[in-house]
């Protein structure tokens, strides 16, 4: 595992960590695991393709998925799809 997983991996537990803390004594309601992949799911989605400037390719590519489930994904959770334009980076037109 490398540094930047090794980190990944300390920050997520950490913030499990609180949220059982937060429900002191008792524990959070069934179905924790669906509500922490439906939390996560969406923000690395959409960091993802921000960061690949919307070439869906390539997202899938750097998530491991294949192209037609990021696309699912993106209509299931209403993320905005396709190339962003230029300007939106910071690019001269």
């Amino acid at each position: 595992m490398s540094d930047t997983d090794s980190y990944l991996a300390s920050t997520v537990e950490r913030h499990l960590r609180t949220y059982f803390a937060a429900h002191g004594q008792a524990l959070p309601a069934s179905g924790l695991y669906n509500r922490v992949i439906t939390e996560i799911e969406r923000p690395l989605l959409k960091m993802t393709l921000d960061q690949c400037r919307g070439n869906q390719l390539r997202a899938a590519e750097l998530l491991g998925l294949n192209r037609n489930t990021l696309r699912k994904k993106i209509r299931e959770l209403g993320l905005a799809a396709g190339r962003k334009r230029r300007h939106e980076f910071g690019a001269e037109e």
